[in-house]
């Protein structure tokens, strides 16, 4: 069981042909971030292969895998866009855009044929991923006087966050960002830091 901090998406792209029937199916498995990023890689890949007969397609997005879709692009409902994200959730992956482009035989796979052929070359590119776990992270940003450099820079130093942005004007004002659960114990141990502020907080 993947603790509730960490996920589990694919480092790069992958992709596999399964041949059905003289039907050529091509997978493309690609580690997304944003719907804007599907969006563009399904643009991409639609030029691309702008000669097939479809391009279907699923993808999950967030550590907490609520954001999904699934597209069987002028397939019968249900054979293609939803087999393949039955692969994407039995990877149990997220951050993820799988494509698979069908290129026709000539000969008629039927419903239940067309199901298991978008469902293995949706497998096969996964199969071929390498599976990565990443932490779900959170960001703190705050603001302090010069003198407390010292303190804050301790607290960095032994909790380990990676400093997304720091200045250092009148007051000086860090971004940091750390693994979700250690979150709480870094903010508690900010907090002591006398004349620190949390800007969020004064909105």
């Amino acid at each position: 069981m993947l603790q509730e901090d960490t996920y589990k998406t694919i480092e790069e792209i992958s992709e596999s042909i399964y041949t059905e029937k003289r039907s050529k199916f091509i997978a493309i498995a690609l580690p997304v971030r944003t719907v804007e990023e599907v969006k563009s890689y399904l643009e991409e890949y639609q030029k691309k292969y702008y000669d097939a007969r479809h391009v279907c397609y699923a993808y999950m997005l967030g550590a907490e895998r609520k954001d999904f879709r699934a597209n069987d692009n002028g397939e019968p409902s249900g054979t293609a866009g939803r087999p393949i994200l039955g692969q994407i959730n039995s990877f149990e992956l997220t951050d993820i855009l799988v494509i698979v482009v069908r290129y026709f035989g000539g000969i008629k796979l039927g419903t239940s044929g067309l199901i298991v052929a978008y469902k293995t070359a949706a497998a096969q590119a996964l199969e071929e991923a390498l599976v990565i776990e990443k932490t779900v992270d959170e960001d703190v940003s705050f603001a302090f006087e010069y003198p407390f450099m010292n303190d804050v820079m301790r607290i960095v130093k032994e909790e380990g966050p990676e400093i997304l942005g720091q200045s250092y004007d009148m007051d000086c004002f860090m971004t940091l960002r750390i693994r979700k659960s250690s979150m709480p114990k870094l903010r508690s141990r900010l907090e002591k830091v006398d004349t620190l502020r949390f800007p969020e907080e004064e909105s």
